[in-house]
C-alpha cells in the first residue's frame, strides 16, 4: 500500500461522489455564482442606505399598554416617602448642588499719555444651577494713589431663562463720595456668545444710573483668544457730585489677546479707547481731565 493513500477508515468521505446532482437547487445556484461576472457588481457606497439595511419601519412597535402605568410606579412597591428621600438625592447628586465660582475678569495695569492706571474687575458667585448670590467688584486709580472710582455689588440671582439670569442687590462705591445704591439687572449669554452685563443703579440720593457691558471670546487656537469688549455708561440727569453728565455719558472699546497658558490662568495685551460724552466731557474737563484717551493694557485673567 501506498504510504501517501488514506485508510477508507481514516477518510469519512472516502469513496463517496461528492459532486451534486444537477437537479440539486444547491448545485444550480452555485453554478450560477461560479458563472457571474463579479466585476459588474455593483458596490457603490453612495447607494440608498435604507435597501441594506432595515429601518425604523422593520422594528417591532412598542407594546399598546406602553406608558399607560402610573408616573411613580416605583412609590407602590417601595412607598411615596422612601421614593421621595431617592428622588432628592438623585436631584442633588446631578446638578441641584451649591458651587463656588471666582474669576478677575480684568486685572491690569494701563500706559496711557498721561499717568499710568491700574484696574481690577472682579466677580463670583456661590450658589445652584438656578438661583445664586453674586459678588462684583471693580475699580480704577492712578499708580501710587487711592482709587478714583472703585465699587462693590453684593445681588441675589435668578434664572429666568436658559442662559439668563436677573440681578438684584446692592453697591457700595468705596471711592469718591460716599454713595450707595440700589441695584436691578439681566446677565446671560446672548446670539453669537456674547457675554452681556447690564443693570440700573438707583442711589440713595434718587439719582438713576445704568451701564451696559458685552465681550466676545473670539478663538483663534485653542489657547490663544481675542476679546472684543464694550462699555457704555448712561445716566437720567446730571449728577455734579460725581462728574456724570446725563443721557450717554462714558462709552469704552477696547480689545484683549490672552494665552490661556492653563485655562484658569492667561495672561493678556490689549488697548482701550474711551471717551466722555456731552456734559460728562464738561465735567471731565473742569476737574483737569481729558474728555477722552487711549490705554495700552496688559494684565491676567484668572478663575478657579
Amino acid at each position: 500500500m501506498s504510504q501517501d493513500a488514506p485508510l477508507r477508515g481514516d477518510d469519512p468521505h472516502a469513496g463517496h461522489d461528492m459532486r451534486r446532482p444537477a437537479d440539486d437547487p444547491a448545485a444550480t445556484g452555485m453554478d450560477s455564482m461560479q458563472g457571474m461576472d463579479h466585476s459588474t457588481m455593483g458596490h457603490d457606497t453612495g447607494s440608498d442606505a435604507s435597501s441594506l439595511s432595515p429601518g425604523p419601519d422593520m422594528e417591532t412597535p412598542p407594546p399598546p399598554e406602553a406608558g399607560s402605568g402610573p408616573p411613580r410606579a416605583a412609590d407602590a412597591f417601595w412607598g411615596a416617602k422612601a421614593m421621595a428621600a431617592s428622588r432628592e438625592d438623585l436631584r442633588r447628586s446631578h446638578g441641584d448642588f451649591p458651587v463656588f465660582w471666582f474669576q478677575g475678569d480684568r486685572f491690569e495695569t494701563q500706559v496711557r499719555d498721561a499717568k499710568d492706571a491700574y484696574l481690577w474687575d472682579i466677580q463670583g458667585y456661590y450658589g445652584g444651577p438656578t438661583e445664586r448670590l453674586w459678588f462684583k467688584s471693580e475699580g480704577e486709580g492712578e499708580w501710587g494713589l487711592s482709587p478714583d472710582d472703585a465699587e462693590v455689588q453684593a445681588l441675589y440671582s435668578k434664572a429666568i431663562a436658559p442662559f439668563w439670569d436677573v440681578q438684584a442687590g446692592v453697591r457700595q462705591d468705596i471711592a469718591g463720595p460716599d454713595t450707595t445704591h440700589v441695584v436691578l439687572g439681566i446677565q446671560g449669554l446672548a446670539a453669537y456668545r456674547f457675554e452681556v452685563d447690564a443693570a440700573m443703579f438707583l442711589s440713595h440720593r434718587g439719582d438713576l444710573t445704568a451701564r451696559i457691558e458685552a465681550e466676545l471670546d473670539q478663538r483663534i487656537t485653542q489657547r490663544l483668544i481675542l476679546q472684543p469688549r464694550i462699555e457704555a455708561n448712561l445716566s437720567a440727569q446730571d449728577i455734579p457730585l460725581l462728574g456724570i453728565g446725563a443721557g450717554l455719558d462714558r462709552i469704552e472699546v477696547g480689545a484683549r489677546l490672552r494665552y490661556e497658558v492653563r485655562r484658569e490662568f492667561a495672561p493678556y495685551i490689549g488697548v482701550d479707547q474711551s471717551w466722555r460724552i456731552g456734559n460728562g466731557a464738561d465735567f471731565a474737563r473742569a476737574r483737569g481731565q481729558a474728555s477722552s484717551g487711549t490705554s495700552f493694557v496688559a494684565g491676567i485673567r484668572f478663575w478657579f
